[in-house]
């Protein structure tokens, strides 16, 4: 209802958000943590932030999220947290028994001042950590950047504490993989089986946010990225980042520690992206592409032509995160259709770039925006002043798609609503083929709901 009542002509906005198309830095950072094998995450501040984090990994994955917190309290939020920590280290360790805690941190620890390094020394010098096991950390201040941050905190850390380099390198290639579902880490390391690459993946969310029900509950399920591979990655030749603003800070980490030379390229979303992606593997791992991949390739191309006509000049509104959004525009650019506008609350100027790289002279009418007030009252306005055939995003959207008419094709974090975005990847040829897919039903859905009933044919 409130949304009928979004104004068409823009006002200019400094510091009002409405709408974001953002979550916070703790949410990232305790989906990266669950992609570290037997790791509990461990939000640092109070049991309503965790409770939210967790409830918001749940609601789209439909797995249970297991985290700890330190439980603040009103004195806690006076005179900081650390005792909170070291309790709590204490018994996550005594109860749960993991190997590894990942601590982040909240807006209330962070204005508070708590130094992780201090307090977490302090517990190890207790003996709150038993032998053999660790405590990692990263800050993650909710009022700075957002959850695609806080995922890029998480995975760094994990080059922090855990990379070593020895004298002896290994023919082997790092995937550091950017915020992506267990079903596109899963096709990734298809793919790299495929080629018969030797590869460490980190982090790894397959076989953590969707398991087999068996009917035994595991407190730390069989997949995630393990200490002994995140350890080894210090020896290997080469790095490929799949995302620039999750993992470039990892790469640029383990090149400064352990001299292992990285390229930062997009996530594999799409034909050109993914074609980039295996170049890329092929090259560093100084393999050839093998039949297979080359016929799921011609497969796609297939479809987009059989398909061509329905995709032809549709205009889309996108929002989400840059990682997803920069190969998402470039592959709905490879299907003749035409992105026009596009919002991302995480700011950066590779988004902004890589927009105008694309866009200025294929689609001179597009509009983008990232950061402060990109977010989707901005892109209902511009819906508003000229309509769309299409809308990609997260759950969100569906408010925008109800009250303009418009098909709601639900790619990115949250998906609350529909399930399958963890079982049916977005990578690669295949992940390419779903998307096209999921777009063309939706494009005929809408098109046999709202056309004239003489109009209304057997096959399209």
């Amino acid at each position: 209802m409130l949304l009928r009542h979004t104004k068409i002509k823009e006002t200019e906005r400094k510091a009002l958000t409405i709408n974001p198309a953002k979550t916070c830095q703790p949410i990232g950072a305790m989906y990266a943590a669950l992609g570290l094998h037997g790791c509990l995450p461990h939000s640092h501040g109070s049991q309503g932030c965790c409770s939210y984090h967790r409830s918001a990994l749940t609601r789209h994955f439909k797995e249970p999220v297991m985290a700890a917190t330190s439980s603040f309290s009103e004195g806690s939020s006076v005179f900081g947290g650390s005792s909170n920590l070291v309790t709590a280290i204490e018994n996550i360790f005594m109860i749960y028994e993991p190997d590894i805690i990942a601590v982040h941190t909240t807006c209330l620890s962070e204005t508070i001042g708590d130094d992780l390094t201090q307090i977490i020394s302090k517990a190890n010098e207790e003996g709150k950590v038993p032998d053999g096991k660790k405590v990692i950390f990263c800050n993650t201040p909710s009022y700075v950047g957002t959850h695609v941050t806080g995922y890029s905190n998480q995975v760094s850390s994990f080059v922090k504490f855990f990379a070593t380099a020895t004298a002896k390198k290994r023919n082997v290639v790092n995937l550091i993989a950017g915020w992506m579902e267990p079903s596109d880490m899963r096709e990734i390391k298809r793919i790299a089986g495929e080629m018969e690459a030797r590869i460490i993946m980190f982090p790894d969310m397959s076989g953590v946010l969707d398991t087999p029900l068996t009917g035994k509950f595991q407190m730390f399920p069989p997949g995630g990225a393990t200490v002994q591979d995140i350890t080894a990655s210090g020896d290997s030749k080469f790095t490929i980042g799949l995302g620039p603003y999750t993992t470039e800070d990892a790469c640029v980490k383990l090149e400064n520690k352990c001299k292992v030379r990285f390229e930062v390229i997009e996530i594999p979303i799409g034909l050109k992206a993914t074609d980039r992606f295996i170049v890329s593997l092929s090259r560093h791992a100084n393999l050839p592409v093998p039949d297979s991949l080359t016929e799921e390739r011609g497969r796609l191309v297939d479809f987009i032509a059989d398909n061509s006509k329905y995709f032809y000049g549709k205009r889309v509104a996108l929002f989400g995160d840059p990682d997803t959004l920069i190969p998402l525009v470039e592959f709905l650019l490879t299907l003749d259709m035409r992105p026009v506008y596009i919002v991302s609350g995480t700011p950066g100027k590779h988004f902004d770039g890589s927009m105008t790289e694309m866009l200025s002279e294929r689609i001179p009418e597009a509009k983008f925006k990232s950061g402060n007030c990109a977010d989707m009252y901005l892109l209902h306005q511009w819906i508003k002043q000229e309509p769309v055939d299409m809308i990609i995003g997260n759950t969100y959207g569906k408010y925008i798609a109800r009250d303009e008419n418009i098909p709601l094709v639900r790619i990115g974090f949250p998906v609350i609503d529909r399930a399958g975005n963890n079982y049916f990847p977005f990578v690669g040829y295949v992940g390419a083929m779903n998307i096209a897919s999921r777009i063309l039903d939706k494009i005929l859905d809408h098109k046999d709901r709202n056309c004239a009933e003489e109009s209304v044919e057997l096959q399209m």
